[in-house]
Order: C-alpha cells, then sequence, then structure tokens
C-alpha cells in the first residue's frame, strides 16, 4: 500500500510525493534505535519490521554499529533473542549471547562478528500483533538490569503508539478517497466520519508534538478547503462536534474525550454559538458546510 506523504513520512496535504509504509516504518525504527541508546546507554542498538506472510523478523537498521554483520539478517520466530521475544511477544535478554543455554544459536556468527555479548530484545507490538523487534547491547558480559530493560521497553512502546497512530490514519485516508476517487458515501462515510473523531481524540494524548501536527493534518485532508473569514472552532469544540456528527450522546462523547458531560454541553453550546446554529444537528449541518468535519 501506499500513501502520498511527505519526505518525513509525515501527512501534510500535499500530493504527488508517495512513500511506502514500509519505508516510513524504517525510518521511525531508525528513530526509536537512537531514542532507546540515550535512554538506555547501550552503546550499540538495532531493529526490524515482521516480514509481510512471514514468520520472521527483518534487521534493517542499525546504530552504533561498527560492522554490517547484522543488517538484513533473518530472524526466525523462536530463534535466537530476537525470535524468542517474537514468540513469547514479551522482552528478553542475557548477559552473554555466545554462552547463553536460555536461546538457541543460529546467529552467533554475526553477533561474533559485531562484537555483542550483552544483549536486549523488545518486541514492538501493535493492535495485539508484533510488528518489530528493537534491540540494545554491550561488547561486554554482564546482566542488564531492570532499570536498562524498562527504558527499552517505554521506547517500543512510544515506537508501538507511533505506528498505531500512522495506521489509523492511513485507513482513515483510504477508507475517505480509496484509488484517488471522491470521497466515499453512505455507511462508509459514516465510518470514515467516526475514525475522524476517533483520531482528533486520540491528538491531545500524543506528547509528540511533530506526530501530533501529522495527525491532525491527516484529519485535515478529510474536510473540504476553510473558506476565508469562516468560522474557527477552538480544538475541544471540533472534537465534540466531530463525535455528535458521528452519533455520540454526549456521555460518549465524555467517555471518548476524558472530561466531563457539563464540560461537553460548555463546548457544544460554544460551538453552536459560533456556528450560528439552534441544535446539534444544525450545527453539524454548518460544521460540514465551513469545512471543519468531513
Amino acid at each position: 500500500m501506499q500513501v502520498s506523504l511527505p519526505p518525513n513520512g509525515g501527512v501534510d496535504g500535499r500530493k504527488g510525493e508517495l512513500v511506502t509504509a514500509d519505508a516510513v516504518e524504517a525510518v521511525e525504527i531508525g528513530a526509536a534505535l537512537a531514542r532507546l541508546r540515550r535512554a538506555t546507554g547501550l552503546p550499540v542498538a538495532f531493529g526490524g519490521l515482521l516480514e509481510s506472510g512471514r514468520p520472521q523478523i527483518r534487521i534493517s537498521e542499525l546504530s552504533g554499529t561498527t560492522t554490517a554483520a547484522l543488517r538484513s539478517l533473518a530472524v526466525t520466530s523462536g530463534n535466537g533473542l530476537g525470535g524468542k521475544a517474537v514468540a513469547l511477544a514479551r522482552p528478553c535478554a542475557v548477559p552473554d549471547y555466545p554462552r547463553s543455554r536460555q536461546i538457541s544459536h543460529e546467529y552467533d556468527v554475526p553477533v561474533a562478528a559485531e562484537g555483542i555479548h550483552a544483549v536486549l530484545a523488545v518486541p514492538v507490538v501493535v493492535r495485539h500483533r508484533v510488528r518489530g523487534v528493537l534491540y540494545g547491547a554491550l561488547r561486554s558480559a554482564r546482566p542488564l538490569g531492570d532499570r536498562t530493560l524498562g527504558a527499552a521497553v517505554a521506547v517500543a512502546r512510544d515506537l508501538e503508539q507511533t505506528l498505531v497512530v500512522r495506521d489509523e490514519a492511513r485507513e482513515l485516508l483510504a477508507a475517505a478517497r480509496p484509488d484517488g476517487a471522491a470521497p466515499a458515501r453512505g455507511a462508509a462515510w459514516e465510518q470514515v466520519r467516526e475514525a475522524h473523531a476517533a483520531l482528533r481524540a486520540l491528538a491531545p494524548r500524543i506528547t509528540d508534538p511533530r506526530l501530533r501536527g501529522e495527525l491532525l493534518a491527516a484529519c485535515g485532508l478529510l474536510t473540504a478547503p476553510p473558506r476565508d473569514g469562516g468560522v474557527t472552532l477552538a480544538p475541544r469544540e471540533l472534537d465534540v462536534l466531530s463525535w455528535v456528527a458521528a452519533g455520540a450522546t454526549n456521555a460518549r462523547v465524555a467517555a471518548r474525550l476524558g472530561i466531563g458531560p457539563e464540560t461537553v454541553k460548555g463546548y457544544l453550546r460554544s460551538a453552536m454559538r459560533k456556528l450560528g446554529a439552534h441544535t446539534r444537528g444544525e450545527a453539524v449541518t454548518a460544521a460540514r458546510g465551513a469545512g471543519l468535519l468531513p
């Protein structure tokens, strides 16, 4: 699958620059490896994604390595440390990879060539499925403590959130404008509207400002171009109205946004006033006409 993305793998509304989803994810893994080294103090990090349709990880990104021995290595589920992490869907670590009895040793040659000993492997799990593995390593043999492993797990969790957001944004764009056609209508379009609301609700919980901006820009691709001098709604007013447009009650909106029902009513009243609407339905219609909602 391909999606229209800018060169850095984000979504900013420009057309014609196509980057494969795998290439975008490879960039994210490379950035995660740099964060893993900073967070853990481990000098070496590497990782990769699960190959489509195959039970193996392909090591594609290296950070701090001195050789290319690990590049493109295919790690099968169950084999070696990374394969064990994939099979168990949980982090694994060994204090001395070449001598460990806790793992199988199919990959001893490239590991020895890189000169690493203490190694940890953390699976990247997205929607209950292992999507990839992040490794960190030392060139000496010693136990890797809980603090180091916890820091690596935190980096993997951040990467998981990033991949979830990118998946949802791609699915949203594909549903809205399949194969470059006009936006879907009927039941399919209602699903797009609900997904639009869900992504807007997710955005405030994303700590990375760049990723948050990309997500909101992806949501913007589903709406009509805003009119000059048109109505402007505050982000929370638009979040509430997005869920109202998807048919949510005030109670459900409150639950999805993590705010109180009275706060929802306040945002809704404010949005209605700005839109010159007297009912929820009128507010939704006016917002769509102003290009604020899909």
